[in-house]
């Protein structure tokens, strides 16, 4: 067996052992066609009623539900053991045509449901109960149990309400109102999460995939490698930049992981670093690629419409939070690499800086889907228009027909143009549309090639049931939360229980995000802390998008907060590492996410609202200063070895300079300039002086 394919099988195992949504059945024959045609045909329905046919949102929200619900039960096995076995049972079958059934119901008895107005039949009350069992058990092999037990446990609330103790007690919702308020309204399956899954998300996720057929992965881990490897321990920057590049194309912080771990970590290695630090690299800077604009993890999604702003807004305000993530890692793996002397990559192992270059428009899908974005097009159309650029460029990328493509193009835009001068309007953003659909279709005469087009709606549609079953289940617990009126509750006992003090306030609710995290994907952790815990913060004050970026903020770095770190224990996998002592390290590296949200909702001119350019730059000055101080601290190195009674200091002082303030920040600048003078004050002979060996290894 070559290299590449052992990387890949490795690859397949990590990514089997700890993202659940990657456990899928390994399918052949006439089944694995079968379940090849579902797939594209859920990606196509997603395109048709994204442009020219738009249907009713509970019927889309329906078939959406449906076809994540038949593809889940053929994919998913009732249990792990039988995932190699490659054989579909009677009964997943039974389940899955049952899946078909509860979404086709909505749009075969559409008149009489919205005619009966809440009076459900008997037909009705079954269906139902059939939706809400068969969501429950896709969620459970899809995502995994705890935000499955999570949802049991919200519906028994809700149906036990009487008996609960002290505020949390209510009415009690009836077996026919809970059932209604599951499946026959906009706030329970079919609710809010669902919608966002079956419009942005699934779009994007679109977009992921067609990125990665054109080849963009690999050309991140180049361009990475062609500005950071030669730089004082660059596999580790390589890491940082190569990942936070990937988290616009993976919606998964294992996934990331997994995928330019497996160029990373051993690169780490060989070049000196411990494994445990090299895995914690690679977790912290994955993890941190939900967070990095312009396409952020699928929670992001949600909160367009939890917050009702548009994703440009939110987008921006998560940038300067973003950067100080990454540069806080790359302060600290700059102090470890300096710590332990460890040099560049060697000059042979770095590609051409020109011939990277040269491949540089590979990005133009990115930029240009920013540009959609930042020039108020909806989400969805800049998600539309974003695929159609990746297509694009992934035709240009041959020389063959290039020419022929470029005439295409021209001849695609002046004859649209001309067109709609004759219809009385011309539009340039329109134009450019119908010349990349014109190149698209004249490319398919001459080179015939469809395979990565369909194989992208393939991919893209498989990474979607993971998020379809995720939303599907928060969308009983958002239901659960509107009917008891229990949000507002937790909120006000929350509050109160902090005493009104924010940062106790703020505190709690960390901590809640961070251990639903520890279980459940991102997109069910947000939905549930921004109707529980979101609240709480924003009563006190703190605005809407503040509040909602901090528990999406938390609910993402639960992936490397051990005990169950699943980003970090993915990394172990790939770097042959203990796992906790990885997942240490990973939060380690990472500590600026656990610091950056209470800058953000303290001082919310970090999310570039109500401030200027000079507010702005300060903050940044002080916070990344901040950090310096606290990576030297707890590496114990800055340009030279920091003695034990300086690193407590400097922890304290970075600390103080992070916390937003007059005082202070003269008390953090104090305590950085006395640091900084001391390290070429005192003991100037080890300015520069490593304080251990490289631990090289070679890569595997």
């Amino acid at each position: 067996m070559s290299e590449k394919n052992e990387a890949i099988e490795k690859q397949q195992e990590v990514m089997e052992k700890y993202d659940p949504d990657s456990s899928v059945r390994k399918l052949s024959g006439k089944i694995a066609k079968v379940v090849f045609v579902l797939l594209l045909a859920f990606s196509l329905f997603q395109l048709l009623t994204s442009t020219v046919y738009p249907i009713q949102a509970q019927i889309l929200r329906s078939v959406h539900v449906g076809f994540g619900l038949v593809l889940i039960f053929l994919l998913y096995p009732a249990t792990r053991k039988n995932r190699d076995k490659g054989k579909i049972g009677w009964y997943d079958i039974s389940l899955s045509i049952l899946g078909a059934g509860v979404g086709l119901y909505w749009p075969l008895f559409y008149e009489d449901i919205v005619l009966r107005a809440g009076d459900m039949t008997q037909l009705d009350f079954y269906v139902g109960v059939l939706a809400v069992v068969l969501v429950l058990e896709a969620t459970r092999r899809a995502v995994g149990i705890p935000i499955t037990v999570i949802a049991i446990l919200f519906l028994a609330y809700a149906y036990w309400g009487r008996q609960m103790p002290g505020f949390l007690v209510h009415r009690g919702v009836d077996l026919d109102n809970l059932v209604q308020a599951m499946f026959f309204t906009t706030e329970g399956i079919l609710g809010t999460p669902i919608a966002v899954s079956s419009t942005f998300i699934f779009l994007f996720l679109l977009f992921g995939a067609f990125l990665v057929k054109t080849g963009v992965g690999q050309y991140f881990n180049d361009l990475a490698v062609a500005l950071a490897g030669r730089r004082t321990g660059g596999p580790a920057k390589v890491a940082i930049f190569s990942s936070a590049l990937q988290g616009t194309i993976s919606g998964s912080s294992v996934a990331n992981v997994v995928t330019s771990g497996s160029f990373t970590i051993p690169m780490m290695k060989k070049l000196g670093y411990r494994r445990e630090f090299a895995g914690g690299v690679e977790a912290a800077a994955s993890t941190g690629g939900q967070l990095m604009p312009p396409i952020m993890g699928a929670a992001a999604f949600l909160m367009i419409e939890f917050i009702g702003i548009d994703y440009w807004s939110i987008a921006k305000a998560a940038l300067i939070p973003a950067i100080l993530y990454f540069t806080g890692i790359w302060i600290m793996t700059h102090f470890e690499a300096k710590r332990t002397g460890l040099s560049g990559l060697p000059e042979e192992d770095i590609p051409d800086k020109k011939e990277v270059l040269k491949k540089l428009y590979l990005l133009l899908p990115i930029v240009a889907t920013v540009v959609f974005l930042a020039s108020g097009l909806s989400v969805m159309r800049s998600a539309l228009y974003g695929i159609l650029t990746v297509i694009l460029v992934g035709l240009l990328r041959e020389e063959k027909f290039r020419k022929i493509y470029l005439i295409a193009f021209a001849a695609g835009f002046v004859g649209f143009g001309i067109y709609s001068m004759t219809q009385g309007g011309f539009s340039i953003l329109n134009s450019l549309v119908a010349a990349t659909i014109v190149t698209i279709v004249v490319s398919y005469f001459f080179d015939g090639n469809f395979t990565d087009s369909i194989e992208a709606l393939v991919d893209g549609a498989r990474t979607a049931l993971g998020v379809v079953a995720a939303t599907a289940a928060a969308g009983i617990i958002v239901g659960v939360v509107t009917k008891t009126g229990l949000g507002l509750k937790m909120a006000n006992s929350l509050v109160s229980l902090a005493d009104g003090q924010i940062l106790i306030t703020l505190f709690f609710t960390m901590v809640a995000a961070i251990i639903l995290g520890m279980g459940s994907p991102t997109t069910a952790n947000y939905v549930i802390t921004s109707t529980i815990a979101a609240p709480a913060v924003i009563l006190l004050g703190v605005p809407d998008l503040a509040a909602h970026l901090f528990v999406f903020y938390f609910g993402i770095i639960a992936d490397i907060t051990p005990p169950v770190a699943l980003a970090a224990f993915a990394a172990s996998g790939v770097a042959s590492s203990e796992p906790i002592r990885t997942g240490v390290n990973a939060a380690k590296l990472a500590i600026a996410a656990f610091i950056i949200p209470y800058m953000f909702v303290l001082s919310p001119e970090l999310l570039m609202i109500d401030t200027n350019i000079g507010e702005v730059s300060w903050i940044l000055f002080t916070a990344i200063s901040g950090m310096m101080a606290i990576g030297a601290g707890l590496i114990g190195y800055w340009f030279r070895k920091v003695e034990w009674y300086e690193r407590i200091p400097a922890v304290l002082g970075g600390l103080t300079l992070i916390y937003p303030g007059l005082w202070s920040d003269i008390i953090g600048l104090s305590v950085f300039v006395i640091l900084l003078a001391l390290q070429f004050l005192v003991k100037k002979d080890q300015l520069g002086v490593p304080v251990s060996r490289p631990n090289r290894e070679p890569a595997k």
